[in-house]
């Protein structure tokens, strides 16, 4: 691997290639595995570098301090900063350290926005098909519908018991996921078949009569779960999460309702 990066650079002072100025960035610890491991490879092999390595030991605060500067390959050798240090890299290396740091810190920063794209775009109300966010130019494949938030992928996939009911009245049908807990109980309620504009709250009613507000929520004029709406969105239910310090065997019953107290669908626990 050596005879890919001999040679001398520019100044005389070292070999030539990016690879060896890698060796700031894995003293930083900032490469990723498979870079540290292909790095490795290169080190046991090369002097130079080992040597630069030995040199940057106790070097982090410089070449942190150089990366954060706006524009990190035109500062110059910074040989103290807060605390005087034992050893400093010359100027040419310097600068070309804190811009290696700087590249690769920006590519980190990138990534992370790109996966954070993502997971806002899972969590937005609606099934939505997302592009898969890789690190190869944020090209991917379409993917699957996935659940649109920890509400409904709780109720799919984490909750065993559920009771269902549907009003004769208002005709709006609640299913509620149980899910028991230390601290007392998880629900997780669908709601189809709902109208607004409203606000609205999910109540556990115990067998001793005590009631506690498990969650409260707003409906858009165009509703939730209306499978003949012509808009999307209200063909889809809701899912709404919450807690109630009763225990299981606690709760009677739950109360859909509004926040005026219209009743809206009762729910037998």
């Amino acid at each position: 691997m050596t005879a890919a990066y001999g040679g001398l650079g520019p100044s005389g002072d070292g070999p030539a290639g990016d690879v060896h100025e890698t060796v700031g960035a894995y003293a930083l610890g900032i490469l990723d595995d498979a870079e540290a491991s292909a790095f490795e490879v290169h080190l046991a092999a090369c002097a130079y570098c080992a040597a630069q390595l030995e040199e940057f030991a106790g070097m982090e605060p410089v070449l942190a301090a150089l990366a954060d500067l706006p524009d990190a390959r035109d500062v110059p050798a910074v040989r103290r900063v807060g605390e005087s240090l034992a050893a400093t890299p010359g100027p040419r290396l310097a600068r070309s350290l804190a811009g290696e740091v700087a590249r690769r810190r920006g590519r980190r920063r990138r990534r992370g926005l790109a996966l954070a794209a993502a997971a806002a775009a899972l969590i937005i109300g609606g099934p939505l098909a997302v592009m898969a966010a890789t690190g190869d130019g944020g090209t991917g494949a379409v993917a699957e519908p996935h659940p649109t938030s920890p509400a409904e992928d709780a109720f799919f996939h984490h909750m065993d018991e559920k009771v269902h009911a549907t009003d004769a009245t208002t005709k709006v049908s609640a299913t509620i996921g149980l899910e028991k807990k230390a601290w007392g109980t998880h629900t997780v309620l669908q709601l189809k078949n709902v109208k607004g504009p409203l606000k609205c709250s999910l109540v556990a009613v115990g067998k001793n009569g005590a009631r506690e507000t498990v969650t409260t929520w707003s409906v858009p004029k165009w509703g939730y779960g209306i499978a003949s709406s012509p808009h999307e969105s209200a063909t889809y239910p809701l899912y709404v999460h919450g807690g109630a310090a009763f225990s299981r065997d606690q709760i009677d019953r739950f109360e859909v309702e509004t926040l005026d107290g219209k009743r809206l669908v009762e729910v037998n626990a």
